[in-house]
């Protein structure tokens, strides 16, 4: 059954392999996120699907833009049946006793900040639609230490709690709430980490829409590691 997918972060990367994904199952993607220019340019990809595509400008750290855009789809589109919390950032270098306050701060409201904003504002329609999937965009970093990169583990370590926590409050409501734990993709992130490729982001978009759209009810509160 077609529906409505909120993607953030959707300009490059897995974000954009996501919402073609997803347009290709039929959905109508809103496109969230920053830089008007590379959304209109993803957008105008996902129509040429067949389906609509709305380009959202958004700050997800940010409380009031991230509200302000969930009541501008909602009002306008519905609830969702797919929310894809996929918007991150990292910032690699000093060591934790060298990185600036506002270098920690600013990864940490990106990356798990802004995966609590987004469900927190569009939870209230999905919960009375009584159905739909949010897929959190985690990290093999979700699961290790990484020296040089506090930050960035930290922040994918608490999302995958998040996702759990959030997991347990949606029993029984229609929704679930699951976390993809990809490794080494062959995106601009991946640059300066060390690791080599080992898979596209295709190949991790394919995993989120499988999650979204076919995956049992059971996948509620799982982690999927994809470590190539």
């Amino acid at each position: 059954m077609p529906g409505l997918a909120v993607v953030t972060g959707p300009t490059r990367g897995i974000g954009r392999a996501t919402a073609i994904a997803l347009a290709r199952r039929g959905l109508d993607v809103v496109l969230l996120g920053r830089g008007a220019d590379a959304l209109a340019e993803v957008a105008a990809e996902v129509r040429a699907l067949g389906v609509t595509a709305s380009a959202v400008p958004c700050d997800v750290a940010r409380g009031d833009e991230v509200a302000r855009a969930a009541t501008e789809v909602v009002g306008r589109l519905g609830a969702p049946r797919v929310l894809v919390n996929n918007a991150g950032i990292v910032r690699r270098g000093p060591r934790v006793h060298e990185t600036p306050v506002d270098a920690w701060d600013e990864v940490l409201a990106v990356n798990l900040r802004g995966p609590f904003l987004v469900a927190r504002a569009f939870l209230p329609a999905m919960i009375a639609a009584g159905r739909g999937r949010i897929v959190h965009v985690g990290s093999i970093s979700s699961t290790i230490g990484c020296p040089g990169n506090a930050s960035y583990a930290a922040s994918k370590w608490g999302l995958v709690g998040f996702a759990r926590s959030l997991a347990e409050e949606l029993r029984g409501t229609g929704l679930c709430s699951v976390t993809v734990l990809p490794g080494s993709v062959d995106t601009d992130m991946l640059v300066g980490s060390g690791f080599a490729p080992v898979l596209t982001p295709e190949e991790v978009a394919a995993t989120i829409a499988y999650l979204a759209l076919d995956a049992p009810d059971a996948v509620n509160g799982s982690a999927v590691e994809l470590f190539g």
